[in-house]
């Protein structure tokens, strides 16, 4: 409110909760309070994510719940090319922005262009084109969906995947029109499945999207249980690409699955 731009790195997004009065009592409403008189262009970068054998306080995918603050953005990069952008875009923006990256692609490395570019929110991306059914990935569940595309591909099944980028703002526009085309939506997130993204998303494309559905819309999160420290237990909590891939295979074959 004095005229900074702050980026705070968070080591763990598990610690969000100790920072939640902060971020959503105030820096999500001094705009609105102050009848816009004041921002607060505060960008908070931390992660997400299981499999990374951390246990139960961090290992979690919070990024549903600050999605549900009035006020704030976020951001969920699923590449190194993607982080950049959507961090250049974050800082630029006057209004808090939380950015969750996915612990298990912090080892991945891909082609970032060295020169200025900025990936704008609320636009999702086309990983791959389809037209059998469309795979809806947020952060690393979109390389999670793309490897399940290359699966069905195999067995003739056409998938869409569609990375959201930012679920506030959400770019309905891009997933609606994919789904009218494909007729059949999968939709993948690490965070827990119930009262999570998935059900948000799933939610819109039903309503606005229900008389070109050819299947129920399908949700597949994280196992409604705390992150197991155990590694075999830990790595059947989040969806794969196998997981994926047969849902898909079922409901293109028209039958009705629940895919948790």
């Amino acid at each position: 409110m004095t005229g900074t731009r702050p980026v705070v790195d968070l080591m763990f997004g598990d610690f969000l909760y100790l920072v939640m009065d902060q971020l959503c009592n105030q820096a999500a409403k001094i705009h609105y309070m102050s009848d816009g008189k004041l921002n607060v262009p505060l960008v908070l970068r931390t992660n997400l994510g299981a499999t990374r054998r951390s246990a139960a306080q961090h290992s979690q995918s919070l990024h549903a719940l600050v999605a549900h603050i009035l006020g704030v953005k976020v951001a969920l990069p699923s590449s190194a090319y993607e982080a950049k952008g959507l961090m250049k875009t974050a800082i630029r923006d006057n209004n808090p922005v939380v950015i969750f990256e996915d612990k298990l692609v912090y080892n991945d490395k891909a082609p970032v262009p060295e020169e200025e570019y900025l990936i704008p929110f609320g636009e999702a991306n086309i990983l791959r084109e389809g037209t059998d059914v469309t795979l809806v990935g947020t952060s690393s569940m979109a390389q999670v969906c793309l490897k399940a595309a290359e699966m069905l591909a195999a067995d003739g099944i056409s998938a869409e995947v569609i990375d959201p980028r930012t679920i506030v703002p959400l770019d309905e526009k891009t997933i609606l029109a994919s789904v009218r085309k494909t007729s059949r939506a999968i939709v993948v997130d690490e965070g827990h499945q119930s009262f999570g993204t998935t059900a948000e998303i799933a939610s819109r494309i039903s309503e606005k999207a229900f008389y070109h559905l050819d299947a129920p819309v399908i949700r597949m999160g994280a196992l409604d249980v705390p992150v197991p420290f155990s590694p075999v237990l830990e790595d059947i909590t989040v969806p794969t690409p196998e997981r994926v891939a047969e849902a898909a295979r079922k409901i293109c074959r028209g039958e009705l699955i629940h895919a948790a």
